[in-house]
């Protein structure tokens, strides 16, 4: 694995190595989804690559209707908006990702509390974003 704590680094582990990476700091276990050099708690170097499981829980989320080109090329927009929203993963950490597998037209078929799982279908090499669906 690479030793470079950067979003490019995330995203090849992410499209290549299939598996959602995230950092441990070696000195005091804090957990982050975000790769970093620095441990934004002790400030240590001392970091390493952790694979978190994929399954976590909807925190919280938003349905969008105005959408970017590249969402719209994928068929988003205000006749069937994307959703997105901050998981908390399974390990403790939170990230925000698309949630992907709802219809954003449709109140009950979202909810806060939801168990999700890492979707990697929608990855590619144009546009990679962390996305999840219901588990």
């Amino acid at each position: 694995m690479t030793s470079e704590f950067n979003a490019a680094a995330f995203y090849k582990h992410l499209k290549e190595g299939k598996k959602l990476m995230g950092v441990k700091c070696q000195d005091c276990g804090h957990l982050s989804p975000e790769p970093r050099p620095m441990c934004p708690v002790c400030h240590g170097f001392n970091m390493e690559w952790r694979q978190f499981s994929g399954r976590a829980k909807l925190s919280t989320f938003t349905c969008i209707s105005i959408v970017s080109a590249a969402m719209a090329a994928k068929g988003y927009g205000r006749d069937n908006p994307c959703c997105a929203g901050i998981v908390t993963l399974e390990e403790g950490p939170r990230i925000s990702a698309r949630i992907n597998g709802v219809d954003g037209r449709n109140p009950q078929d979202i909810k806060t509390g939801m168990d999700v799982v890492l979707d990697l279908e929608d990855v590619d090499e144009e546009s990679p974003s962390l996305a999840f669906k219901p588990a």
